[in-house]
């Protein structure tokens, strides 16, 4: 439903702020949702034409429960789209309508400028609706059961990608199947020498060759491994070598595609939430607001800055830390100079009057993701003006308990959390392990053994896939070792390759 007029009206001029600031955005294209139709639409991730699945119906009951019990409440959703949506709660006050629109505009830029978003499609609008429109097909010709059973498989499996494709080119374009191509081609055959050309048939006999020949091709058989090298985008292998149907190979493609374009909002969360919160403080607070609205207003503003216990804030931290970088470039803290300062006193009083705050943070919003931002801007200073910490639960006394205080340690776990969403590292090792077909992957073992259950999940779903065993090599209680499955039984051997 399109704006009430004195929204639209309340759009045009916070967008003429939002614009006067230096924000540069697609058009946004805002609708107004009751909170069923917003529930429903943030259900399906923002586009309410995707392919039809269960999970879908399972988010919707979650989030009508935690608005009907005020667990929880959907202020806005906006999409990343060329021209972008953002869909409006109808039972937002207008305080509530103001920061949402001026934060919606936050985001958009972002969307438009960052660099991780550069690779996303801007249709994606179209691209949601024409892959539904395929998967009803799918469902009529082949029925719900089983085109949602696959899909079901895909959907536990999304994660297995390489989501910093799209910015390193790992390999050639048909590179893995070049290679298979040149493997497949005719050997040549040493022959025996002969002395006389007319005794060359007679010492080398087509008998002869084409048991050498197949001598040959046995060998190459047993050493061929692919792919070449280690394959993260295990999706993508999937789709090049698994003995899928045409539909399956379709919708593993579909869903492969909404992956990568989902994965740099995940990459970018603290930052982009961090951008949109800053300029919804900015312009509420210097442009937008009337005197009588600044309490509600702050009301609401708190309660998007509060933490729970257990989780990062991505909309606190990453506003305190654009905050933090305007602050320094502004007052000149950063360079050399000040790098090497050692006099306490010239350090805690330090300002060159730079005034290059704002350009900054624009040259950061184009150019970070949040491993880069956490790991270039996150300072001492700043962790301890912010108070921040690690905590552990602590068994002697049944309570979490604050761990450390130490900088260094603060930082590490952070950006562990971080990389690759906090998610185990596995490629694709061998698509031929053992010679006999099996489908070898590698998880790269980074202090924290996998979650057995979540490992034999994923093992289960690839073997669907591959319809040969497939193996996972990692480590577990400090030992290397292969967990395998065949479709019926799980086993598992040691091995003393390193994980």
């Amino acid at each position: 439903m399109a704006l009430p007029k004195h929204l639209a009206k309340t759009r045009d001029i916070i967008e003429g702020y939002a614009r006067d600031f230096g924000l540069d955005f697609f058009e946004t294209v805002f609708e107004f949702v009751d909170f069923d139709q917003m529930n429903m639409i943030a259900a399906y991730g923002g586009f309410p034409t995707r392919y039809p699945h269960w999970k879908f119906g399972m988010e919707y009951e979650r989030l009508a429960k935690g608005y009907k019990y005020g667990a929880s409440k959907i202020y806005e959703m906006v999409i990343n789209n060329d021209p972008s949506y953002a869909y409006l709660m109808s039972s937002n006050t207008d305080v509530e309508q103001k920061l949402v629109i001026a934060h919606v505009y936050g985001h958009v830029d972002f969307f438009k400028h960052n660099f991780a978003f550069a690779h996303t499609n801007r249709k994606m609008m179209d691209a949601m609706a024409n892959h539904g429109t395929k998967v009803r097909r799918y469902i009529d010709k082949y029925g719900i059961d089983k085109v949602e059973s696959f899909i079901d498989r895909c959907v536990s499996l999304d994660n297995l990608i390489d989501r910093n494709a799209p910015y390193i080119r790992r390999r050639s374009e048909d590179g893995q199947r070049q290679k298979l191509e040149r493997d497949e081609a005719i050997v040549d055959v040493p022959k025996l020498k002969s002395g006389r050309e007319y005794m060359r048939h007679y010492i080398n006999p087509e008998e002869y060759l084409e048991q050498q020949r197949q001598k040959l091709e046995d060998e190459r058989e047993r050493d061929r491994q692919f792919p070449e090298n280690p394959e993260r985008d295990v999706l993508l292998f999937l789709l090049e070598w698994a003995p899928l149907e045409a539909w399956e190979r379709d919708i593993l493609s579909m869903l492969r595609e909404e992956a990568y374009y989902f994965a740099p909002q995940g990459q970018t969360k603290i930052m982009n939430e961090g951008w949109a919160t800053f300029w919804h403080t900015t312009i509420m607070t210097q442009k937008a607001l009337k005197d009588s609205e600044v309490i509600d207003y702050a009301e609401r503003h708190a309660s998007t800055m509060g933490t729970q216990p257990g989780s990062i804030n991505p909309y606190k931290l990453g506003l305190e830390l654009f905050r933090s970088i305007e602050e320094r470039w502004n007052r000149g803290r950063f360079g050399r100079e000040w790098e090497s300062c050692d006099d306490v006193e010239e350090w805690q009083s330090w300002d060159r009057g730079t005034m290059k705050g704002r350009e900054k943070i624009f040259e950061v919003r184009r150019h970070y993701n949040d491993v880069t931002f956490i790991d270039e801007f996150l300072t001492p200073h700043f962790a301890a003006e912010q108070k921040l910490f690690n905590y552990s639960f602590n068994r002697k006394s049944g309570n979490w308990e604050i761990a450390t205080r130490e900088f260094r340690a603060i930082k590490e776990k952070l950006l562990f959390s971080l990389t690759n969403f906090g998610q185990p590292m596995i490629t694709v090792v061998n698509g031929n392990f053992g010679n006999r077909g099996e489908l070898l992957l590698h998880h790269t073992h980074e202090g924290t053994d996998l979650r057995d259950d979540y490992m034999r999940d994923t093992l289960v779903n690839l073997q669907a896939l591959w319809t040969r065993p497939v193996v996972m090599h990692t480590k577990i209680d400090e030992r290397n070792v292969y967990v395998s499955f065949d479709g019926s039984d799980f086993k598992e051997s040691r091995t003393e390759d390193e994980a």
